[in-house]
Order: C-alpha cells, then sequence, then structure tokens
C-alpha cells in the first residue's frame, strides 16, 4: 500500500485541533504525539502515518490550521508498511482514490526541479556540445544522448506548474532560465561548430549535403507537435506517479537540445533555412510542452477531485 508519514511541529495552542483532525480520520495511522518534545521551532511534536489517497484531505486541514507557517510540517514516503487490518480496512474504504497521488509531493518535486543553479547551464551547454558532434556525424545515437543530459523540461514542468497555479514568480524564473540558457546553448555551440567547420571535422555526408539527423531536426511539422503533446502529457503523468523510467522516455522523445544545436551548426555552415527551421522546432516544442503541461496538471486535478466527490456520494448512500 501507498503510504506517507507526517512529522509536524505544532504551536501548543493548535495542537488539540492537529490531534482531533488526525484522530478523526479513518486514514491516519499510527498517531503519536509528544507535548513540548520540539526545539527549533519549539512546540509539540505530532506524527502519523497517512494512506496515500487521503493525504491531499489531510495535508490541507493541517495547512488550514496553518501548522506549515507558525511550526513545521514534513513529508516523506514510507518505502515499506506492515500497518495490520486497520490500514487494509482503509485501503478498501478508499478505493480508486488509493492510487491518488499526493499534491503537495508531486508539486515539491517539480519546484525542486525549478532550481536553476549553475549546473543547470552547465547540462545545458554540455547537451548542445554532445548534440552538435551528432549532427556533423549524423549520429542519432549522439542525439539521444544529448536529449538525455538536458535539464530543460525540469524548468518547462515549473512553467506549467507556475501557470496552473497562478505563479507568476516561478512563471518568470522558468521562463528566464530557458532564454538564458538555450541562448548560453546556441551561442557556446556556435563557436564549438565554427572550430568544427574551421578544421574540417565534420563527417564526408555531411560535407556533402547528407544530413539525415539535421534534416529531421529542422523541418518542424504535425508530427513536431504531435510529438511534443504526447510527451507533455506522459511527463506530468510520470511526474505525478514517480516513474522515472517514463520520464526518462520524454526526455528523449522532445525535440529542445537538438533543435537548439542545430540552430547553432546550421549557423555556422550557413544553412540559413536549417537554422530558422531548428528554430521554429525549438520555440514549438517549448510551447507545446508548457501548454499542454499546465493543462494536463489541471485536468489530473479536475479527475481525481471528481473521482473522490464520487466515493463521498456512494458512501452516504451506503
Amino acid at each position: 500500500m501507498d503510504m506517507i508519514h507526517v512529522r509536524a511541529v505544532s504551536p501548543p495552542d493548535r495542537t488539540d485541533r492537529v490531534v482531533e483532525l488526525l484522530a478523526d480520520d479513518p486514514y491516519v495511522l499510527n498517531l503519536i504525539v509528544q507535548r513540548g518534545a520540539a526545539r527549533k521551532p519549539d512546540g509539540d511534536s505530532v506524527a502519523c502515518d497517512v494512506l496515500a489517497g487521503a493525504a491531499n484531505e489531510v495535508l490541507h486541514g493541517l495547512r488550514d490550521l496553518r501548522v506549515d507557517i507558525l511550526g513545521s510540517l514534513v513529508i516523506e514516503p514510507v518505502d515499506m508498511a506492515f500497518a495490520g487490518r486497520a490500514s487494509d480496512a482503509a485501503v478498501r474504504r478508499l478505493g480508486v482514490l488509493a492510487d491518488a497521488p499526493v499534491w503537495e509531493q508531486v508539486e515539491a518535486r517539480i519546484r525542486s526541479e525549478g532550481r536553476y543553479a549553475p549546473s543547470f547551464y552547465l547540462y545545458l551547454v554540455i547537451a548542445g556540445l554532445i548534440g552538435s558532434v551528432g549532427i556533423v556525424t549524423n549520429s542519432q545515437i549522439l542525439i539521444v544522448a544529448a536529449m538525455v543530459v538536458g535539464p530543460e523540461y525540469g524548468a518547462i514542468v515549473a512553467v506549467a506548474l507556475g501557470i496552473d497555479g497562478g505563479d507568476r514568480g516561478m512563471v518568470r524564473r522558468g521562463l528566464s532560465a530557458l532564454c538564458v540558457g538555450f541562448l548560453l546553448t546556441i551561442l557556446v555551440t556556435f563557436l564549438f561548430s565554427l572550430v568544427i567547420r574551421g578544421f574540417g571535422f565534420q563527417s564526408e555526408a555531411f560535407d556533402a549535403g547528407l544530413r539525415p539527423v539535421s534534416n529531421l531536426i529542422n523541418t518542424p511539422n504535425f508530427f513536431s507537435v504531435a510529438v511534443a503533446t504526447l510527451a507533455g502529457i506522459v511527463g506530468i503523468v510520470s511526474l505525478t506517479e514517480a516513474r522515472t523510467s517514463a520520464l526518462l522516455g520524454v526526455f528523449i522523445s522532445v525535440t529542445t537540445i537538438p533543435a537548439a544545436a542545430d540552430i547553432s551548426v546550421s549557423t555556422a555552415f550557413t544553412s540559413w533555412s536549417a537554422a530558422g527551421g531548428s528554430l521554429v522546432q525549438l520555440l514549438v516544442n517549448i510551447a507545446v510542452l508548457v501548454v499542454v503541461g499546465a493543462a494536463a496538471l489541471r485536468c489530473q486535478r479536475a479527475i481525481w477531485r471528481r473521482v473522490a466527490l464520487r466515493r463521498d456520494r456512494n458512501a452516504q448512500q451506503a
């Protein structure tokens, strides 16, 4: 069963309401209260386990009591639990909701990717350089490697979350990181491509105009939009369900880093139409991923809310 562990430091004047909230919830297990046990911040220590499918309501209740602001609130995943008959009965009552995502955890994962340390730009540049080598050598394997190395999807999803939640600051930071990161990547990769051209390191086929990898990248079409749309949906679902393997597939299917690399390579080799096509490919992929990501987040929230309402109606009728 999926379960999370909640550790809270509650101000003494709110502890009774916190304990009442948790004790009355049938999906809260192993409730422990230690009065005056917490320091930094000072207060009462409260800990419990919550079935993941019911965690959203519990966490909303704790935040309504402002425990996260006046005290402290920590959420940890539970890797394994032997909770006995009480938890089995609670899982049966939850039904389909037992598999519902814990939105605080989902948002925390996305927000963690929305922090743009120097390494974010370093990974982006290195991915662009790998992509440029893949283009001039007509190596699809290197293009895939560049897609995996690129960290841009974290910023794209952060922008989508900001749009969904109305957080303009998150949207602004994400778009700024993407603009600066891709401009830096294009510039460095362009200089690298000039070195390749100057020393004649490109493959003979590429030099002769046989550029299947570049042509695939710099030709945006219906399939570019379709793949970006599908990747955006899978990316959000994999983030909500913490499925790393599916998220890796999204990295490999999105033509952002290869497009940025092809802008640089095509410009260095004076292939202006190819550079323009790659620029359109890059902008289309980013725009579609952001829009689809925001829409997918909103749709998933709505779907799970509807499932919860239906379960509540069925419980009342029973």
